[in-house]
């Protein structure tokens, strides 16, 4: 994820407090519209339409990253709240409340963390799969009885940074980045125990791979064959591994320079049943196609962290302190 704003510790406070004395908030009939697409090539059409708005379905977070859409057309969106350590649930039937909380560290007071909640979030292994930035780990959550298991904290006996994006791969394997965000200090932290942020490949045994350690990772996504896997790097844009049959990488290469396109920063991302990226910046989404050309943005008022093609037929957006969604034609890719 990006750096966070700095929000004041009354603040959140007020929030927290908010949000136990009445849980769920009021789904409003309408949304207010807050940003729109930008159509940079026809072929965007065939994924989204230029005239859809980009509205605000959700608001009162400190930082929203991560979400994930649950069940079909009528489920609901489970979102990060990283620094207030909470999973909010939105429908647009109830409305937004608090599905989990603590949803990451529950321990004693610490100065290590600088995040102290979940962050990534995905559907795997029956359950609610999280990059769990406050205990420095990949868990899983049982969406019924909301109890936690540690899947990996560790690699060659050093603790892992702040686990922050995850993708599942067709063979039951979970792709995840581990940069040091949910540390106090982050890339300079005195609390990281390892020399880099690797991209890692949980085998289904929770067995650990160290994918790469030379760039700084963030979003993760795989394209719909499995056999490329793809990141965002905070020092170059989106690179792209080919993988073989095993899941392993046989090679690397730039997907999209950042500097040559002029797209400002880079956080989560998405790839669709076609093989097209949704990735995540300060400038908004961009849409890429498996060639890497941009076709699209879609904009909004504020910075974009992360999104989910949703059952529902919208693309949802982690903005902020906000949950956004767009109408689109794209679907998710099935695993």
């Amino acid at each position: 994820m990006t750096q966070s704003p700095t929000l004041t510790r009354r603040a959140a406070a007020m929030f927290l407090g908010l949000a136990a004395a009445a849980p769920a908030f009021a789904a409003p009939k309408t949304y207010p519209v807050v940003g729109k697409v930008e159509r940079l090539d026809p072929a965007l059409d065939a994924l989204i339409d230029a005239e859809a708005p980009v509205e605000q379905v959700l608001d009162g977070f400190t930082w929203s990253e991560g979400p994930v859409w649950v069940g079909g057309a009528d489920g609901f969106l489970l979102v990060s709240d990283v620094p207030a350590n909470k999973i909010m649930r939105w429908s647009s039937s109830r409305g937004g409340e608090v599905w989990l909380a603590p949803s990451g560290y529950a321990g004693p007071e610490t100065n290590s963390l600088r995040e102290a909640g979940s962050n990534g979030l995905i559907l795997a292994r029956g359950g609610l799969v999280v990059g769990d930035s406050g205990n420095r780990c990949v868990s899983r959550i049982d969406l019924a009885t909301r109890k936690k298991t540690v899947l990996a904290a560790s690699f060659e006996g050093k603790r892992l940074n702040s686990p922050n994006d995850l993708v599942l791969a067709r063979d039951g394997a979970i792709y995840f980045t581990d940069p040091p965000w949910g540390l106090k200090g982050d890339w300079a932290s005195p609390y990281r125990q390892t020399d880099y942020s690797g991209v890692y490949r949980l085998g289904t045994d929770n067995g650990l791979t160290l994918i790469d350690k030379t760039i700084e990772p963030n979003g993760i996504g795989l394209s719909p064959d499995g056999r490329t896997l793809y990141a965002t790097d905070r020092k170059s844009g989106w690179v792209a591994w080919d993988l073989d049959a095993q899941g392993r990488p046989t090679a690397r290469r730039q997907f999209v320079d950042r500097a040559a396109t002029g797209i400002k920063g880079g956080d989560g991302l998405k790839v669709d049943r076609a093989g097209n990226l949704w990735a995540s910046s300060q400038d908004g989404v961009s849409i890429f196609t498996p060639a890497g050309q941009r076709i699209g943005i879609i904009r909004a008022d504020a910075v974009i962290s992360n999104c989910e093609l949703a059952a529902d037929g919208h693309l949802y957006m982690s903005s902020n302190h906000r949950v956004l969604r767009v109408r689109v034609k794209a679907r998710k890719l099935a695993v």
